[in-house]
């Protein structure tokens, strides 16, 4: 049985967890190992049994933990390969553990495929992943300014989504943020809108997603009724029904959920 399982999810950090059982993977690890490890142990997992990390980019709230997570797992880091660099670049000793790929390459993980897109965000070379086992899958599409033609074909036929809905654009636009940092957030190499994130949701619930975790929502920018609000309205354009036929439900920014079955 694939599951899933945020430990956070917001600009402050973000990362999952996926396993089967008996593989486990974290999508990100952008809060400190000492958190993730808590975060596990809450679902039964020890840390030194994560054996792979996908990484998204190299922005610090996505990747903080991996020198010391290096240090205390033999995970291996998957990433595109400009992101690896720049990692690389910011971090000695790394180099031996990053298996790299080009955005829209596949590859096996034991039993799993995992499938990775381009997303379009402001750093080296961006992406998001699926992970399917066969019979499940779980997609995961944050950290980009628009909804990109590969990142729809990733999300396809995924049972779940873990879908950025990043901020409202009322409170963007009238919060503390100047406007060097507004433009660059809703600008086409920036974050989804909660309405571009119900774009997305949508999207995937036409192809057959029954869950929808709407994730890295801003802590300034965003806050969880109005996401959850966006979602319902775009799900039920297509007649779809949250809680009846979709469950939606937003990620906590700095907490770990229960174990969700993909």
């Amino acid at each position: 049985m694939l599951r899933m399982a945020t430990l956070a999810s917001g600009s402050s950090g973000n990362c999952a967890v996926v396993s089967d059982g008996r593989v486990h993977i974290l999508i990100d690890a952008g809060i400190s190992t000492r958190r993730i490890a808590q975060g596990l142990k809450g679902l039964g997992i020890e840390l030194r049994h994560i054996s792979g990390v996908l990484i998204t980019h190299e922005h610090i709230d996505h990747v903080a933990a991996l020198p010391v997570l290096c240090k205390q797992t033999g995970a291996a880091l998957f990433t595109a390969e400009g992101t690896a660099y720049e990692l690389c670049g910011k971090w000695a000793g790394l180099e031996d553990r990053f298996r790299v790929f080009a955005p829209g390459q596949r590859f096996a993980f034991g039993a799993w495929e995992i499938g990775t897109f381009a997303t379009s965000h402001d750093c080296a070379c961006p992406v998001g992943y699926y992970v399917s086992d066969g019979k499940r899958k779980l997609a995961l599409c944050t950290d980009t300014g628009v909804i990109t033609p590969e990142a729809r074909e990733g999300v396809r036929g995924a049972q779940t989504l873990i879908g950025e809905f990043n901020y409202d654009p009322d409170m963007l636009r009238t919060g503390p943020y100047p406007v060097h940092l507004q433009n660059r957030i809703r600008g086409a190499r920036g974050h989804l809108s909660n309405e571009m994130g119900g774009e997305l949701a949508a999207w995937a619930g036409a192809q057959g997603a029954r869950r929808i975790v709407l994730a890295h929502l801003s802590q300034e920018n965003n806050r969880p009724e109005l996401a959850l609000e966006a979602a319902r309205k775009a799900l039920g354009g297509l007649g779809l029904r949250c809680g009846q036929d979709v469950e939606a439900l937003a990620a906590p920014r700095s907490e770990a959920t229960d174990w969700m079955e993909v």
